[in-house]
């Protein structure tokens, strides 16, 4: 009985601190959640401009850089991508759709010693290339595959 009132008080006291610093902003989630969200990025309308938005200039085919996507995705509105960079010193991949509306589907950052691996449902509205960006060491590497979107799901 002791330990159980103990408890009680015990979470009842850090959910009063909790509240009093959410209540005096001290604790602002929402602005935690997005820093780091590179609108011009995420906004631009083409691959070009969606590559300015995440700095790079131009890029280079790299066979370390690996790209799983199936040939023919017969619902669009689910494509799994799987991403896995070789390039040592990999900091960050970046996923586009090139026929969608906003081409960039999704920017990976990592930290020193990280795996450079991701894995990404997009959604595509047409068939259309899917290109994977990967940062190292000032250098930006590129790999692409063409992902086929059928319609209702009849393979053609």
């Amino acid at each position: 009985m002791d330990l159980m009132r103990r408890t009680l008080l015990k979470g009842m006291g850090s959910t009063g601190v909790l509240a009093a610093a959410l209540a005096a902003g001290v604790l602002r989630p929402t602005q935690v959640f997005a820093a780091d969200w590179n609108k011009a990025a995420f906004e631009a309308k083409d691959f070009a401009g969606a590559l300015k938005g995440i700095g790079v200039g131009s890029t280079a085919e790299s066979k370390d850089l690996l790209l799983t996507a199936p040939e023919i995705a017969e619902n669009g509105a689910v494509v799994s991508v799987t991403v896995v960079s070789k390039i040592p010193a990999t900091s960050s991949i970046s996923v586009f759709v090139e026929k969608n509306p906003m081409p960039l589907s999704a920017h990976f950052q990592f930290a020193n010693g990280a795996l450079p691996e991701a894995r990404v449902n997009l959604k595509m509205g047409q068939t259309s290339l899917v290109k994977v960006v990967a940062m190292a060491n000032g250098k930006a590497y590129m790999t692409q595959k063409e992902v086929k979107v059928t319609m209702g799901g009849c393979g053609g």
